[in-house]
């Protein structure tokens, strides 16, 4: 029960890696809202594991402010925020379009930005010693020829992270964030199907490479990141500051 007593608000967890960081918040003993954009899909996901659904837009402020809002004024304040709402597409260079481009950076780095900030606005106005975690990914620390604004704007969290960790420790509030790699599960299908159109590949074999291609000998599960999300939350990390964490089966060594 390391995170007793401490509530989260965890965005885009109405399934995949933010609904399971929420069961195992749950299962330590916080509290805990889950947001994201699909209203339908949101109620049922709190409904099932015992959470406050939040229907919020990570792209629009005053959804972000509307949701921060209900969550404060249902569980009494945000102790915890992860930031897990993200978008991937990808395309050659010369294919890459504005439309795709201005919506990974909406919502991978403003909606990492604008989210955190509202949060911290709160953490600091109670005088909450908050924990704030974001979602990067092993594509941050590195190009990848098909995915170069999906891997721009995780690079970005990343820079981010250092900043906002740097900046809001002042206030004790602890920012720092997760790098996963290849995560099995629903995401993966339709990165699949991605990269199946432009390398000409049957449906699931990308994703038999890249398994494959794992140190650790498979595909990461959802399962794989919660015990650092629980890490980053709890008192354990409190010297922790401004860090990102690789976990991805050894793919990237930092």
């Amino acid at each position: 029960m390391r995170l007793a007593g401490k509530t989260a608000l965890i965005t885009g967890a109405a399934r995949g890696i933010g609904r399971a960081f929420a069961e195992a918040y749950l299962a330590e003993g916080a509290r805990v809202a889950i947001a994201d954009i699909d209203a339908a899909r949101v109620a049922d996901t709190a409904a099932e594991i015992g959470a406050l659904p939040v229907v919020m837009d990570v792209t629009d402020q005053a959804s972000i402010d509307a949701g921060v809002a209900r969550v404060v004024a249902e569980l009494g304040g945000i102790d915890i925020l992860i930031n897990n709402a993200a978008l991937f597409d990808l395309a050659p260079i010369v294919d890459i379009t504005r439309d795709s481009y201005d919506r990974l950076f909406a919502i991978n780095v403003g909606g990492t930005l604008f989210t955190l900030q509202a949060v911290a606005r709160h953490m600091i106005d109670t005088g909450r010693r908050g924990r704030i975690i974001n979602m990067a990914s092993q594509a941050g620390r590195r190009g990848e020829p098909l995915v170069a604004v999906y891997c721009a704007t995780k690079a970005a969290v990343i820079s981010l992270t250092q900043s906002a960790g740097l900046n809001l420790i002042a206030h004790g509030i602890n920012v720092n964030a997760i790098a996963p790699g290849v995560v099995d599960g629903e995401h993966w299908d339709g990165v699949d199907a991605k990269f199946a159109e432009y390398e000409k590949k049957p449906r699931g074999q990308k994703k038999a490479e890249v398994g494959a291609a794992v140190p650790y000998g498979r595909m990461g599960t959802a399962a794989d990141l919660t015990g650092m999300a629980i890490f980053l939350a709890s008192s354990e990390a409190d010297y922790i500051v401004a860090q990102t964490y690789n976990v991805d089966g050894g793919n990237w060594m930092s």
